[in-house]
């Protein structure tokens, strides 16, 4: 019965793309058909558990008639963030983050955003630099 299930989600599923944000979360966007020949789409966030007890799911389910007026104001409210509530946010740190993570560069947090490279990190003193 469960392979039964199993199977039948995996047919209902017409186009997927999958978004990783970060370690934990990554974003799927899936479109599915109905027994209808209709088409919606889901949103789903999945978070892996703190304790690697498996995945945390939130879905939202999105219908035709909605994608209109869903887009336009999920436009609208990013518009406002970005240039009313954090316009000197740099929103593009996230994608070299990202970037360097699939190209398998480690991401220093502490280190400044406004350096190019690793290569130019500042070093750190040593203990004959330091008097106590």
């Amino acid at each position: 019965m469960e392979n039964d299930q199993f199977q039948r989600k995996q047919q209902d599923s017409v186009y997927s793309v999958k978004v990783k944000a970060g370690k934990r979360r990554t974003y799927f966007f899936d479109v599915r058909k109905t027994k209808g020949e209709d088409f919606y789409l889901t949103l789903t966030e999945s978070t892996r558990r703190f304790n690697d007890e498996g995945y945390e799911r939130h879905k939202i389910f999105l219908y035709k008639e909605d994608f209109n007026r869903f887009l336009g104001n999920l436009e609208d409210v990013i518009a406002y963030i970005k240039t009313e509530l954090m316009p000197n946010y740099d929103y593009d740190e996230f994608s070299r983050r990202h970037d360097e993570y699939e190209n398998g560069l480690e991401f220093d947090e502490d280190y400044p955003k406004d350096q190019k490279s690793a290569s130019d990190k500042p070093a750190l003193p040593s203990e004959d630099d330091v008097s106590w």
